[in-house]
């Protein structure tokens, strides 16, 4: 990767990190908080509030996408980043939940997502891109392990209301960062492709069921995994980031020679439908021996190797299929499905939980992503493109 496409997706990387870390610092504390709030008893409004910023994001994201198009990304980012600190200051002055879920929902309509992702891919070499968008992973990763370690303490030290106000701090670092740090994509000169376009694409497609797929097992399983690490492992919840955080760093490492060699010789395919398979050994695994501590921990190893070879991969793949003109609104759908996985993966895990068992939660992941697998086996080798918009022959 040449200079600037370094400084290009670190920055991003870190402006995606900076977000992320915000709101997964609320996760661990913010059902406490929410006891002293005005309507903070109705379990159901807690878990609507929590989740307020992913539902209005799904909405979002489409609309951001296709702005950043016609617009411009950085723009775009930034707007986002303002609604981002507006919600936050207003999350921090508020006294009760529903003050909470407004200032969730208003940091929600800055879906920056794809603005984020589609800058990147801008700004990077086709042959380049994926290892640009497991930057944007890996960062992601480690703030959530960072989240889980410094949440519980700046809870006591700071309160709920400095923490949001934290927050709104970090939404300001990101906009400088985002214009002091991140250079200008170069000029993009395309003819407009219409939005049904994007919607037909049948490559788009399959790509965008995995991420739903995905994000789906990821929040399903995360629903039994904390308990049985209680339980089979007898960690406290308190001491979880010590198991979170080696094995994300070591799975993150241990992805990345796939993702050099999948790029260096045109085999991305084969690393991607790898990472699908690998994760449906690793739904069967959990299915089958989540009572066993030693094998629990190796599960998660495999199934973090997979998801940040899948976060990597997909996001890159996007941008090569969809129409120079449209990258923003085909990732604009891509995060809108990943954050429908999100949402639906969280409610089927808590009633599957409650009504079938943990074991069907893992059946259910296990028979999603065989499907996924079965239509991503025949999905065509993607080609980088010739020159600056042809694309080479597949």
């Amino acid at each position: 990767m040449s200079r600037t496409e370094l400084r290009a997706s670190a920055s991003l990387a870190s402006v995606f990190a900076l977000r992320m870390l915000g709101l997964f610092m609320l996760s661990p504390v913010f059902a406490i908080y929410a006891k002293s709030l005005s309507g903070g008893n109705n379990a159901l409004m807690v878990g609507l509030a929590l989740g307020m910023f992913s539902l209005v994001q799904a909405f979002c994201q489409i609309p951001f996408g296709m702005a950043s198009d016609r617009f411009g990304r950085k723009p775009v980012i930034v707007t986002g980043l303002i609604l981002f600190i507006v919600g936050a200051i207003i999350c921090a002055a508020s006294t009760s939940l529903s003050g909470i879920m407004l200032g969730r929902g208003i940091q929600g309509l800055g879906a920056i997502s794809a603005a984020i992702t589609a800058m990147i891919a801008d700004t990077t070499r086709e042959e380049h891109r994926t290892k640009a968008m497991a930057m944007v992973g890996g960062s992601i990763g480690l703030t959530f392990a960072l989240a889980m370690v410094i949440s519980p303490v700046l809870f006591e030290s700071i309160g709920m209301p400095g923490m949001f106000a934290m927050i709104a701090v970090m939404g300001v670092a990101a906009i400088a960062v985002v214009l002091r740090v991140t250079p200008d994509a170069p000029p993009q000169q395309h003819v407009p492709v219409p939005f049904s376009v994007v919607l037909r694409n049948k490559e788009l497609m399959r790509l965008n069921l995995g991420v739903f797929v995905l994000h789906f097992a990821q929040m399903a399983m995360f629903v039994v995994v904390p308990g049985a690490l209680v339980q089979v492992a007898g960690m406290p919840v308190a001491s979880h980031w010590k198991i979170y955080l080696p094995v994300m760093l070591v799975s993150f490492v241990a992805m990345l020679p796939a993702i050099f060699v999948g790029e260096k010789y045109g085999k991305m395919k084969q690393v991607f439908i790898g990472a699908i398979a690998l994760l449906l050994v690793v739904q069967i695994g959990f299915w089958q021996l989540l009572q066993q501590p030693l094998a629990l921990v190796a599960l998660l190893f495999a199934f973090f190797m997979a998801f940040n070879t899948l976060e990597a991969s997909q996001p890159s793949l996007v941008s090569r299929i969809a129409p120079p003109a449209a990258k923003g609104a085909a990732l604009g759908v891509y995060n809108t499905l990943q954050a429908f996985g999100i949402a639906c993966g969280a409610a089927a895990g808590g009633w599957l939980t409650q009504f079938a068992g943990g074991a069907a939660i893992f059946a259910l992941c296990a028979v999603l992503t065989l499907i996924w697998l079965i239509i991503a086996v025949n999905m065509p080798e993607v080609a980088r493109r010739a020159g600056k918009n042809k694309p080479e022959a597949v």
